[in-house]
């Protein structure tokens, strides 16, 4: 829990100013969509992590919402009375979507289980850049204990790191869930933009199944391409999180499928609902909680969409790169504070 409080301070003293500096107040008439979508699901979201908004504005509207009522319309009218909508930054936004995966693997190392996750390294600390993802693949940990598992494959070793959580299930059929503990320090490079680089793909042909399927088909060159990205993810153990929750957050508490949602929090709150009206192949538009962060998800209209868990999940998640417009709900109070114009 500390670091997800870190993450809230962090967030708190920058995004006021982001926020007052590019943003629009719009009213709820504008959010295409907005009466078909059933917030009920957002308002348990919602609920969930209110306790942890420190903010004086949230406070009234935490308890209002642990006594919503129970009907789409009760829910609806909940965000339509105490927030406001505020569009920050300039569409059209770019969302992309992650999940939990489900791997097969073991607590000791064999020959079909080789390729490690790593704890976090006592000597890490906050801010600290550490040794690169080659150093580290090249052995710089080996030996010292910090192995939580082993996987089958590094390249699901390096998708785990991305999605930054994961269910692994042990030959005895067990399963341990692992979730974020840090990273080295180094700025995340998209795999995907270097296969266009190199004029292997073009850009409507990346996805992470593209680039899982490159990889294997050309191991060497693969796993030299998977580390021209130096950032690296270390993990714990979750021994305490119930099969039924989805994975722990950048909040610290559990995210839920299609109705949770990673934003750069030096734009948008977290802990805060985001409308969500994306474009593409499979429009969606509704009504999320911003509850985490990743390497990759910077701007104000930039958002990851959490899928859910497993592989039916990930094949949703991995293909999604789409346009369209986020949102942000905040307190009446606060958003007239922030934008006293609008």
């Amino acid at each position: 829990m500390g670091a997800a409080r870190a993450i809230l301070l962090a967030a708190a003293l920058a995004v006021g100013a982001a926020m007052s500096a590019q943003a629009q107040i719009l009213s709820f008439h504008d959010l295409d969509g907005w009466e078909e979508d059933d917030q009920r699901a957002a308002l348990k979201v919602f609920q969930d992590s209110c306790d942890l908004l420190k903010e004086p504005e949230w406070g009234p509207i935490c308890k209002f919402a642990a006594q919503a009522g129970e009907s789409p319309a009760s829910a609806r009218k909940f965000f339509e009375l105490f927030f406001r909508p505020l569009l920050i930054g300039t569409p059209p936004a770019l969302f992309t979507g992650y999940y939990e995966p489900e791997l097969r693997g073991s607590l000791t190392r064999s020959p079909r289980y080789a390729w490690p996750i790593y704890a976090r390294p006592p000597e890490l600390r906050d801010g600290m850049q550490y040794h690169s993802r080659a150093v580290i693949e090249g052995g710089a940990l080996r030996g010292r204990g910090l192995e939580l598992a082993w996987l089958e494959d590094p390249v699901e070793v390096f998708f785990l790191q991305i999605q930054g959580s994961g269910r692994i299930r042990l030959p005895d059929g067990r399963v341990m869930r692992v979730g974020y503990a840090g990273k080295n320090g180094h700025p995340y490079r998209s795999v995907g933009k270097e296969l266009i680089r190199r004029g292997t793909h073009t850009p409507d042909q990346v996805s992470a199944q593209a680039i899982r399927s490159w990889v294997r088909s050309n191991p060497g060159t693969g796993m030299n391409l998977l580390e021209t990205n130096p950032s690296y993810v270390f993990f714990r153990r979750l021994p305490d999180l119930p099969p039924e929750k989805g994975p722990i957050g950048a909040m610290g508490r559990s995210i839920t499928g299609m109705r949770s949602v990673a934003v750069d929090p030096a734009h948008n709150p977290l802990g805060a609902p985001i409308w969500i009206e994306k474009a593409g192949r499979n429009p969606l538009h509704r009504l999320m909680v911003a509850q985490d962060t990743g390497g990759a998800i910077k701007g104000a209209q930039r958002a990851d969409i959490f899928f859910g868990t497993g592989d039916a999940a990930g094949d949703a998640a991995g293909t999604v790169k789409d346009g369209g417009r986020m949102v942000v709900l905040l307190p009446i109070d606060l958003a007239y504070a922030l934008y006293p114009e609008g």
